[in-house]
């Protein structure tokens, strides 16, 4: 199929944030008490708003999930990402490529919030392909696995849903493409990405530098 419009996500597909705002989280909750191991906390919260997990969080702190609890650990994992953020290997060059062969008519479709992409773009120099052209799961009606912010990114370049391909990494973002109608191209670099396929995406790769043949550019 040739594509109207490549739609990224950000964390996890443009940069390595996962594993640092992960271990924020995890340090956080464990000084609520809450205790997890890396792992345990990567399956539970990857991919999802820490919000929507309220319940569970409450359940095994036994606290509320306040305002200001949130707002602490948005200082705390903004400095780390701040401090530590790298791009995923290959990315730069295959976004140039991307951006160049479809003249532009690529976007950053995020579960996260704005400060947090736009911030995250800026610091590993991706900043420029995708201006003007950010859109964040919290200004929706619904983030993912919603299909709400890539149907809002597609719309935003006049692209059709079905001839937008959607590059994700989660089985929560792979959700949201396919609910939009998109073909979802998964990055799975540390496993055979089985879950990934399990929820719908159509391709599944190791490494961002296969992704521009795959996209045909």
């Amino acid at each position: 199929m040739k594509f109207e419009a490549i739609l990224f996500d950000c964390d996890g597909v443009l940069v390595d944030s996962e594993p640092i705002t992960n271990g924020v989280l995890r340090d956080m909750l464990a000084e609520a008490g809450w205790v997890l191991t890396p792992e345990e906390c990567m399956r539970l919260f990857i991919g999802k708003m820490v919000r929507s997990e309220a319940a569970r969080i409450e359940h095994h702190t036994g606290r509320p999930l306040t305002d200001e609890w949130m707002s602490a650990f948005y200082a705390r994992r903004n400095a780390a990402l701040e401090a530590q953020l790298t791009a995923i290997e290959h990315i730069h060059g295959t976004v140039e490529r991307v951006h160049a062969h479809h003249d532009g008519r690529i976007a950053c479709a995020s579960g996260a919030d704005r400060f947090k992409v736009e911030m995250q773009l800026a610091k590993v120099g991706l900043a420029p392909y995708f201006a003007g052209r950010i859109f964040s799961g919290h200004e929706m009606p619904a983030t993912k696995p919603a299909p709400d912010v890539y149907l809002a990114a597609a719309a935003a370049l006049q692209a059709a849903p079905t001839r937008c391909a959607v590059v994700e990494d989660t089985v929560t973002g792979v959700t949201a493409g396919v609910a939009a109608g998109a073909t979802v191209f998964a990055y799975a670099p540390l496993d055979d990405g089985a879950a990934l396929r399990a929820a719908g995406a159509q391709h599944v790769f190791r490494s961002m530098a296969e992704l521009p043949e795959l996209l045909g550019c």
